[in-house]
């Protein structure tokens, strides 16, 4: 018998990874008193595509959990669908969290590339941001930023 053969089969995870929500909402001051305005997202999203905005578990580069389906600017924020890659130890545990109701937060990585702040002590309003990444977290910094559907 080949060693190839002794492998035991790949498992194929029955959970489809799918899940959607909101990465942020516009016009909402998070906890570091940014907001983003409608817009905002655009040319980042036109530059980068789907492709280019990577899926993370709580910001960290080296735990990537799955893929961006679509993001795009809706009148509420910023909608994204993702897929879990669910044949990982890491994307099976979120999915699991994701599906328990135990994590359900979204927060974005981003650099601002235009801002402006109205008063001294105001929010900082992002009018341009290039996105790099949207996470699942525990804790997003902006409350409403979560998922909002997860498929079984």
């Amino acid at each position: 018998m080949s060693a190839a053969a002794a492998l035991p089969p790949v498992r194929r995870d029955p959970v489809t990874g799918l899940f959607t929500g909101y990465a942020s909402l516009f016009g909402i001051p998070d906890a570091q008193n940014d907001v983003v305005e409608r817009g905002a997202f655009a040319a980042s999203l036109l530059r980068r595509g789907t492709a280019g905005i990577r899926m993370l578990w709580q910001h960290d580069p080296a735990e990537p959990i799955g893929c961006w389906l679509s993001l795009a600017e809706d009148p509420v924020g910023l909608r994204v669908t993702g897929r879990l890659v669910t044949l990982t130890a890491r994307g099976r545990e979120a999915g699991a969290l994701l599906a328990a109701g135990a994590v359900d937060g979204l927060s974005i990585g981003f650099k601002a590339l235009r801002a402006e702040r109205r008063r001294r002590d105001g929010p900082r309003r992002l009018l341009e941001v290039d996105l790099w990444e949207v996470s699942v977290v525990t804790f997003p910094a902006l409350a409403g930023a979560r998922v909002t559907r997860v498929a079984a």
